[in-house]
């Protein structure tokens, strides 16, 4: 009777545990993206992406963002599909292919017997989203892997406005992923004025 009553009891447990589990809400996953459509032909200049640093605060699965004054929101549902580091280096990388129209493309740690011509290093320093806009500071540099050169090093603010209403999570990765492209850009143009003046020398 004992024994059969420890049992009973068990199953119950065991049951209440399968209908917790069962009401846990679903994770969404989302990818940083590109607009790029048309993959680029050339084989100059070689470009190496990285590395990219991410702030600790930033440096998790979970989407966060800020609410109220120094307040973060860490949600426990929206989850990037990869590394934050990963997602950027690699939508920076095919950005960077697509306008300066080069297949070179490696990610640091890269060879270094075989440098790349230009390296791009990425300090994040925010990656921020609210109702009314997303936002992005960085600190990136242009240098040549080969003598550690500087070519250029700045800090970028870049602001992006949102639709009007309620932030939701379904905006953050685009908008993120086209602050990254305004990114790429600048970038872009920097190794461009370099090889063009080069050109003149």
């Amino acid at each position: 009777m004992k024994a059969t009553r420890i049992s009973v009891t068990g199953m119950a447990l065991l049951l209440l545990m399968v209908a917790g589990c069962g009401s846990s809400p679903r994770s969404n996953h989302y990818l940083l993206t590109t607009d790029v459509s048309t993959p680029p032909d050339g084989e100059t200049p070689s470009l190496g992406i990285g590395p990219v640093v991410v702030p600790e605060f930033l440096n998790r699965n979970s989407m966060v963002y800020s609410r109220q004054g120094n307040q973060l929101e860490i949600s426990s549902t929206e989850r990037w599909a990869e590394p934050l580091e990963a997602g950027i280096k690699r939508v920076v990388g095919i950005n960077l292919a697509s306008s300066l129209d080069t297949q070179d493309i490696r990610y640091f740690p890269w060879n270094a017997g075989k440098p790349p011509e230009f390296g791009i290093s990425i300090s994040l320093l925010s990656l921020d989203a609210d109702d009314d806009e997303a936002t992005l500071a960085a600190e990136w540099r242009v240098f040549r892997p080969a003598t550690g050169e500087s070519v250029v090093r700045r800090i970028s603010h870049l602001r992006l406005a949102l639709p009007t209403g309620t932030l939701t999570a379904q905006q953050i990765a685009p908008a993120y992923s086209e602050l990254l492209s305004q990114l790429s850009n600048l970038i872009a143009g920097a190794i461009e004025q370099d090889l063009a003046a080069n050109q003149q020398n």
